[in-house]
């Protein structure tokens, strides 16, 4: 579905990405891990184009080349992405904030709609005529999700998804995560957590400096722990 192929990226002079390649099959749920710099948020960016530029390398999805696309055009393609800032719109309501996206894919056999999302995380439904702005962390990270659902995306992209979220809120976002992967939505989730990243990857990539330097099953990164002792400075 997706593949990068020794990716470089830049922000303006400043190169983030060295060459991180991955892949992502039909129905996967993928974890890329890393220390905070290492370069997860900027492997995000270079799939979608937010902020940085791609200056080597390929990032094809369906095998269609996406370096050069604007932002919107990746979303139509059927990607979703939720950063790790999530981007809330804090003036408008939970409600208004589900209705600002355009729905894509409509070929699907059970496109998402606001009922839907209210269904995955029933506080939304609760304070649906709240502002985005006066929600909790937790609350506004299940409104993001919900809102890039909402475009209908065959691979969602999550960037840091429990960042900040109390361990009672995070294991309620890990719940809906798994309820998409059951639904057949393709996931990358950048995670620092390792007990999190237990709970949902089928595959595991370490980034480190731009670069990454591991791939493998689940089971194979928990039978390399000197992978977690070097790179994650965890064991």
């Amino acid at each position: 579905m997706l593949t990068l192929d020794n990716v470089h990226a830049a922000y303006g002079h400043s190169e983030a990405l060295h060459g991180v390649s991955l892949t992502i099959a039909e129905g996967e749920a993928v974890c890329l891990i890393g220390r905070n710099g290492a370069g997860k948020s900027s492997t995000m960016r270079a799939i979608v184009h937010d902020q940085i530029h791609v200056t080597g390398g390929s990032v094809r999805f369906h095998d269609e080349e996406l370096s050069g696309l604007p932002p919107h055009q990746v979303v139509r393609r059927g990607i979703g992405y939720v950063p790790e800032d999530r981007r809330v719109f804090p003036t408008l309501t939970v409600a208004e904030n589900l209705v600002v996206p355009r729905s894509y894919g409509k070929g699907i056999a059970r496109p998402w709609t606001v009922e839907r999302v209210y269904e995955l995380f029933p506080a939304l439904r609760e304070f649906r005529g709240r502002l985005a702005g006066n929600l909790s962390g937790g609350q506004q990270q299940m409104l993001a999700i919900g809102r890039s659902l909402l475009t209908n995306p065959a691979l969602l992209l999550l960037d840091e998804p429990h960042e900040g979220l109390a361990p009672l809120v995070a294991q309620q976002v890990v719940q809906a995560v798994n309820e998409l992967k059951a639904t057949g939505v393709s996931m990358l989730i950048s995670e620092q957590h390792l007990h999190l990243v237990h709970e949902t990857a089928d595959r595991i990539y370490v980034i480190d400096r731009g670069v990454t330097v591991f791939s493998g099953t689940l089971a194979e990164f928990e039978g390399s722990p000197e992978i977690a002792e070097k790179y994650l400075m965890v064991m």
